[in-house]
């Protein structure tokens, strides 16, 4: 599914991603080892059950990777240019082993780039929940944005 260009984004348009994903044992250990974040509460198990939460936290940046690369297909895939920055990253409730995420993306604005003809900034929302339909993570990213060619208008 391609993503959409520039013109095609609406303020206010809400995608509700179709893929989930379980994030396994494995995915946060090597994650978090292949980002050199040797942080115990992700890659021990014992010294986690030895925490607050008492198992292991899914490290917050695979998070973060998940909400932004499980967005791409409904918005971005093969039209961006760019990532221009993220702000407010926010983790309101933990991520375990085993729990399974959904995203949702709400479009926040846009607005023709002033100094790249042809392109567009895309703000967007996107927001991790849990199974249980828990908010687990928010960010807002700036996207560089192709416009539709001439030869693509139908």
């Amino acid at each position: 599914m391609p993503g959409l260009w520039f013109e095609e984004f609406q303020d206010g348009m809400v995608f509700d991603h179709r893929w989930t994903r379980t994030i396994t044992e494995a995915d946060n250990k090597w994650f978090s080892l292949l980002t050199m974040n040797t942080q115990p509460l992700h890659i021990d198990s014992h010294a986690a059950a030895k925490s607050v939460w008492k198992k292991p936290l899914v490290n917050s940046l695979f998070t973060l990777g998940c909400m932004v690369g499980m967005s791409v297909d409904d918005t971005t895939f093969g039209t961006t240019i760019a990532n221009l920055g993220m702000t407010d990253v926010k983790f309101p409730h933990p991520l375990f082993e085993g729990d399974t995420i959904r995203i949702r993306t709400t479009v926040l604005s846009k607005r023709e780039s002033k100094s790249r003809a042809g392109e567009g900034i895309v703000n967007l929302r996107h927001e991790a929940f849990n199974q249980d339909g828990v908010l687990c993570g928010t960010c807002d990213r700036a996207a560089l944005m192709m416009k539709r060619p001439a030869e693509a208008v139908a």
